[in-house]
């Protein structure tokens, strides 16, 4: 079958104006799409193979007869007739076959988003199924969160490594694993209920934190932020505060992706260039969100969860979402939760965010010498924040040189054209000539 990437260059050159039209709405309905397919077929690698050739189906037939009024139902319908011939020829699941005929052939599958949503959850969202699916116990940690940022954040396998800091073909392997796990397992593609689905909310926190990282920083293409992830993360997150309300990590993930969130009019400028928390308009800061995250880290203190790992990471954010200047950030505050956070979440990355924090507290020389720390550690030879940190660290000394040479690795390292271009900026700042220029 052929991917998604294959679907454009299949084309003729007369759909290619309405093709990212129908392209667009696929991206909106492939998730609930895949979720849908893979409840029906047991198999989430064949139900995205399924979902995109309903796409190729529709890049063929829409610019004749235009784009239908329920497209995700036909997207669906189409899908479905797919698997019902593909059972047909291969005599599998056959309990399936005569009633899934049977909805295409009377015209019930355009009503499959109110059917499902009866026959799903109690929460009654597909893509949340989808999600505990891929955090099955069956299934490794590496393996929960690089599948759901592939099936759920439409992640490439490249974008998941670079936040994991794993080699590409490492992730690729997981994936692979990981389906072929769920689906030799017979794998129930649904929301558990009771003590199950508490097993198996930590991991979902998780995977929903990283889907709105990877929005928050694109480490691809033209725009600094692909709001449609952050935007996805957030919702997911309120469903599951619903869900669990009294669990404190989910009011305070929810807390944290809308504080980092109430920044993003102000993290890019008039004239295209990044901003950074240092020369942001926080009067673009979005004061609902602030005012939203502020409430749900009150919610966390009454149910006594300040010490979680979302619960520290909201509070580092609010530190700054209550200061009215960059002066008036504390610092000092900042310093300590990231020594705490270091503590109950020991990692490389959380290292060196502690490091840029006792750097803007106690001085960019105590900066350094926790970077030098740090910085030998095999995983962040190549991770991008390392190097910038370290160049505005070495700029704040004066040592422009050294500091020119770190924010020229560090661009070097981006697929951002946005961060990419502010990188540059830096390295002219520091008087330094690039040899690429």
């Amino acid at each position: 079958m052929r991917r998604d990437g294959d679907a454009r260059s299949a084309l003729p050159d007369r759909v290619e104006a309405i093709a990212s039209d129908i392209e667009g709405i696929y991206r909106m309905e492939r998730v609930r799409l895949t979720a849908g397919l893979a409840r029906y077929v047991g198999d989430l690698g064949l139900a995205e193979e399924l979902a995109q050739e309903a796409l190729l189906s529709a890049l063929a037939a829409w610019p004749a007869s235009g784009i239908p009024p329920n497209p995700g139902g036909w997207l669906m319908t189409t899908a479905k007739r797919r698997a019902v011939d593909l059972w047909r020829r291969r005599r599998m699941m056959a309990r399936h076959e005569a009633a899934l005929a049977h909805d295409i052939e009377t015209g019930r599958a355009d009503e499959h988003a109110t059917a499902e949503a009866a026959l799903d959850d109690e929460i009654g969202d597909e893509r949340l199924s989808l999600i505990f699916t891929a955090c099955h116990p069956l299934l490794s940690r590496d393996q929960r969160t690089a599948l759901t940022l592939k099936i759920i954040g439409g992640l490439t396998t490249e974008e998941i490594a670079r936040a994991f800091l794993t080699p590409e073909t490492t992730v690729a392997q997981r994936i692979v694993r990981a389906k072929k796990i769920l689906r030799d397992g017979d794998v129930a593609f649904d929301v558990p209920v009771g003590e199950a689905r508490d097993a198996r909310l930590a991991s979902v926190l998780e995977v929903i934190y990283l889907i709105f990282n990877a929005g928050y920083a694109a480490s691809r293409g033209d725009d600094l932020i692909r709001t449609q992830l952050c935007d996805e993360a957030m919702r997911l997150g309120r469903i599951l505060v619903g869900l669990a309300p009294g669990e404190p990590e989910a009011h305070a993930l929810l807390a944290l992706l809308e504080l980092q969130a109430s920044r993003f009019k102000a993290r890019v400028g008039a004239d295209g260039r990044a901003q950074t928390l240092e020369t942001q308009n926080r009067r673009l800061w979005d004061r609902l969100l602030i005012q939203r995250g502020v409430d749900g880290l009150a919610m966390v203190r009454r149910l006594g969860g300040e010490d979680g790992i979302y619960a520290l990471q909201a509070a580092l954010s609010a530190v700054h979402a209550r200061a009215a200047k960059f002066e008036d950030t504390d610092w000092g505050r900042s310093a300590a939760l990231y020594d705490r956070l270091l503590e109950r979440a020991p990692s490389p990355v959380v290292a060196l965010n502690r490091a840029v924090a006792h750097a803007m507290a106690f001085g960019p020389e105590t900066g350094l010498a926790l970077l030098a720390e740090i910085e030998a550690e095999p995983q962040l030879s190549g991770y991008l924040p390392l190097h910038a940190a370290k160049g505005d660290f070495l700029f704040r000394l004066g040592r422009k040189a050294e500091a020119g040479a770190a924010y020229e690795r560090a661009a070097g390292l981006s697929g951002n054209a946005v961060e990419r271009a502010f990188l540059m900026g830096r390295v002219a700042d520091c008087g330094v000539q690039s040899p690429h220029e």
